[in-house]
């Protein structure tokens, strides 16, 4: 009975160059999914979670496996190798469908989508082919069954490209989005990739444990092969007809198939010390994950219908993917580098040593990482756990790292060798950093789709159904519209049972799309563009609204209530909208005596000369910027320049402005200035992200002015930091010792554009005020004058609700500007205590500094004194 320590991973003869491609690429893949991971729970956005994983299942772990399984496939049969031509052809296919697949739905072209599904599938079936072919006229060996697994999970591929294509464009109608997209996923996650786990585990558990394979190994094989692979084809087929209980028979043959690999797992420990103890204990642990999954979702499909099942199964996406794949992966690749890289038993064993290092808590930390994101636990503790997972990863690829430079330098030894089999040796290394290089690229990818934002939401086009296919005999159709922040009607009553469709049409100059709460949604629309939704039978309240940011707490909701209502065929209803959704105020407000953070600086009040010229080209940059809003706390602003406020523009009357405004966001925005005069249809359009425009106009009058975001609701967008001063000198305006610019607004605390916050816009209860966006920073770091120096503040009112009264506590003005005029001027015996701004009124005041002392400037409503509208002029003789 041969000891399977001694089965080639790589001998003169095999496939030994792509056994190295793979080593270093799966590598990659292992940490693309603890990176891309990461990036995503950053950002909280579908978008980036759905990127993640399919940058690793579809892109890194794809390539793995296409790599391995021929691998593998060549040594467990003793057949000849492909030509390597081919190989590369199939791997280059692949890779080259994955770019186009993401390509294609993040920028929402279906025809790019279509032909890269078209191709991978193309060469997935040509992996399939040569896999089989591989069979015939080889010698075949006691793992030869396990090449079976290989050639079901290049199926299961091909039918999770169809599904997949089906779901980005909605090509089979909505009223199948539940049960294709629980297909789809079984068939991916438990056929691509659980198969040619389990199948290599026959041969590669008993290596890394050191141990001869059971006399139970080849049948048993065979076994859970028929249980897995006839268990997945019913489940997949069940889900996606809808049929929930066939689909429960398929997920319990499945689990039986993994029981009785279990079974024989368990049977083959020895007590003695494993080849390999990290990479013992990681395989054993991704199987422990893999059947507490499979259970999971047996028991889901079995107690819950179809329509409400399908987010609890995608929760137990991250914990195959980083419990089951990614321990995989990083387990067998502990035991593997060393088998692959070295050229001696001498160098295995210092690399396996190596390799070990820091192995217990490794797997400790990783695995408890997982416990923690899959239990029902406090954040905190799942916060944790993700840093503790990721810190595991960072460990392993730390000592892979140093692995890897060295064989790329022995490689470039053993290439200046003469021997032709040093040379032999050289070429089989070469492919190891091409798949480095490429698996780089692929962790990179990743890392800046899953930051970049996006689309809102991951690219189910259509717009499924959560409600599975509808019986009912009474069906309606409602005709909706999306426009002017408003969902139209705003509230639709049904009777209970209806079979209910939605006919929705955007009607607005911008993007637009509709989703229901635990249903289907709406690919995003442009103007004029409709889809329709179907809910399948409606027997209790539903709730649809936009999902750009902002746009459900503004009101862009639809209510869906159960009533009286009777049904009719193609019924359009027109109705106004109503605001709706509330929520609480934050609490909490801001704590004064809390320090600023290391390394905070304040903004500069320093109002700088007008510039020379008449034509002043700016450049402003629309996105989202973290800001220390206050002391201590930090929070995302919508930005103009990468400030809130936004830069301040200045110069004379009759200069020209040349901006152009460039949105860097991941939803639209414009601009409008105030001190222009010109037509708002195109120079105040709203732009679509990535979208630019250049706003002229000629400052005709002078004043101190607002400019702002023009995009509704542009009480958000106001509030959140999206605005700025521009000042226009007056002929003749005297100079000056110290010139400042104060704009002062309200702050609202709490994620932009969220219910919370935008509740406490309407309700008017600001957690602050402040000048220049951050509350009390000039009482931290005051002005600095001289005694008898005289100082001119221009003053601009924000809001967005509020106005200011601008007082310098222990002075007296003797010049007052408000819009476009003097009140007061110094040769008026008369002077002034308040410069008086309603919201977007502008204006300067002026004063001289009798002594040395402090004084403090406030907005005199006290109420938003002592909430961060204040600070001090530092006076010195």
């Amino acid at each position: 009975m041969p000891n399977t320590h001694d089965i080639p991973v790589g001998r003169p003869g095999t496939s030994r160059p792509r056994g190295r491609h793979l080593a270093a690429h799966t590598l990659v893949a292992a940490w693309l999914l603890l990176a891309a991971a990461a990036a995503g729970a950053q950002q909280n956005l579908p978008v980036a979670r759905w990127l993640a994983i399919h940058l690793f299942l579809l892109g890194a772990a794809t390539t793995a496996v296409i790599v391995w399984s021929e691998h593998f496939a060549v040594a467990l049969l003793h057949a000849r190798p492909p030509g390597r031509r081919g190989s590369d052809a199939r791997l280059a296919g692949v890779n080259v469908a994955v770019v186009g697949i993401l390509t294609g739905v993040w920028a929402d072209l279906p025809a790019l989508t279509g032909a890269a599904c078209v191709l991978l599938v193309t060469a997935t079936g040509a992996h399939l082919v040569t896999l089989v072919a591989l069979g015939r006229g080889a010698l075949g060996g006691r793992l030869a069954p396990v090449v079976g697994y290989y050639r079901a999970a290049a199926g299961a591929l091909i039918a999770g490209a169809a599904l997949g294509w089906l779901l980005a464009t909605g090509g089979a109608g909505p009223q199948w989005y539940t049960g294709l997209r629980l297909a789809h996923v079984h068939v991916t996650l438990l056929g691509w990739i659980g198969l040619p786990v389990l199948g290599t585990l026959f041969m590669l558990w008993p290596t890394v444990l050191g141990v001869r394979m059971g006399e139970r190994t080849t049948p048993d094989a065979k076994r859970v092969l028929v249980l897995t692979g006839s268990g997945l084809l019913v489940a997949v087929t069940a889900l996606a007809g809808g049929w929930r209980p066939a689909a429960v028979v398929g997920v319990a043959g499945y689990a039986a198939g993994t029981a009785l690999a279990v079974v024989l797992f368990a049977r083959t420990v020895r007590a003695r010390r494993p080849v390999s103890p990290t990479a013992a204990w990681m395989l054993a642990a991704a199987v422990g994950w893999l059947c507490a999954a499979v259970l999971t979702d047996l028991v889901l499909l079995a107690v819950r219908p179809l329509d409400r099942v399908g987010d609890e199964v995608a929760a137990l996406v991250p914990v195959l993917l980083v419990g089951f794949v990614a321990q995989v992966l990083v387990g067998a690749l502990t035991y593997l580098l060393p088998v692959v890289l070295a050229t001696g038993p001498g160098e295995r064993t210092a690399l396996r040593t190596f390799l070990e290092r820091g192995g217990p808590w490794r797997t400790a930390a990783l695995n408890a990482g997982v416990a923690a994101r899959a239990l029902p636990l406090p954040a905190s503790v799942r916060t944790a756990g993700l840093v503790a997972a990721v810190a595991a990863g960072a460990a392993f690829l730390a000592l892979v790292l140093p692995v890897l430079v060295r064989a790329g330098r022995t490689r470039l030894s053993e290439r200046r060798a003469q021997d032709p089999r040093d040379r032999e040796r050289a070429s089989a290394r070469r492919p190891v950093l091409w798949g480095t290089a490429a698996g780089t690229a692929l962790v990179l990818l990743g890392v800046l789709l899953a930051n970049s934002g996006g689309s809102p939401g991951p690219p189910a086009a259509g717009t499924g159904t959560g409600a599975g296919r509808a019986d009912s005999a009474a069906t309606r159709t409602v005709a909706v519209t999306l426009g002017d922040l408003r969902v139209r009607p705003s509230r639709i009553e049904v009777a209970a049972d209806t079979t209910l469709r939605l006919k929705v049409t955007n009607t607005d100059t911008r993007r637009h799309d509709l989703k229901v709460d635990g249903g289907p949604a709406t690919p995003m629309l442009a103007t004029g563009e409709s889809h329709t939704l179907d809910l399948g039978t409606v027997t209790g309240h539903r709730t649809a609204y936009c999902t750009l940011p902002g746009h459900r707490a503004a009101g862009m909701t639809l209510d869906i209530d159960v009533g009286a209502a009777t049904g009719a065929q193609d019924e359009t209803v027109e109705a106004t909208g109503h605001d709706g959704h509330t929520a609480a105020p934050s609490g909490g407000g801001l704590d004064p005596s809390t320090d600023f953070s290391a390394g905070w600086s304040p903004r500069s009040a320093a109002l700088a000369p007008a510039p020379g010229g008449t034509v002043h080209r700016i450049e402003l940059r629309a996105g989202r910027t973290r800001v220390e809003v206050a002391p201590g706390v930090t929070q995302e602003m919508w930005t103009f320049g990468g400030s809130a406020p936004g830069p301040t523009l200045r110069g004379r009357v009759g200069d020209v402005f040349e901006i152009t405004l460039v949105d860097d966001d991941t939803m639209g925005h414009g601009i409008d200035f105030h001190a222009g005069s010109l037509a708002p249809d195109r120079a105040m359009r709203t732009l679509e992200p990535g979208e630019r425009l250049r706003y002229r106009f000629r400052a005709e009058r002078a004043g101190a002015w607002l400019y702002h975001c023009s995009t509704a609701p542009m009480l958000q967008h106001i509030a959140n930091g999206m605005y700025g001063a521009v000042v226009v000198d007056p002929p003749g305006l005297a100079e000056v010792d110290h010139e400042y610019v104060l704009v002062s607004s309200e702050l609202y605390l709490g994620t932009p554009g969220s219910a919370a916050q935008v509740a406490k816009l309407r309700r008017h209860e600001p957690d602050a005020w402040v000048f220049n966006g951050v509350a009390g920073q000039y009482a931290e770091r005051p002005l600095r004058v001289r005694a008898g120096d005289r100082a001119r503040f221009w003053v601009v009112a924000a809001g967005p609700g509020d106005g200011i009264a601008f007082h310098v506590v222990g002075t007296v003005f003797d010049t007052v500007y408000k819009e476009g005029t003097h009140l007061l001027e110094p040769e008026d015996p008369g002077g002034a205590q308040v410069l008086d701004l309603a919201p977007a009124q502008g204006g300067y005041v002026e004063t001289v500094f009798p002594e040395a002392g402090h004084y403090s400037f406030v907005d005199h409503d006290m109420r938003h004194a002592e909430s961060g509208a204040l600070g001090t002029v530092e006076v010195s003789r």
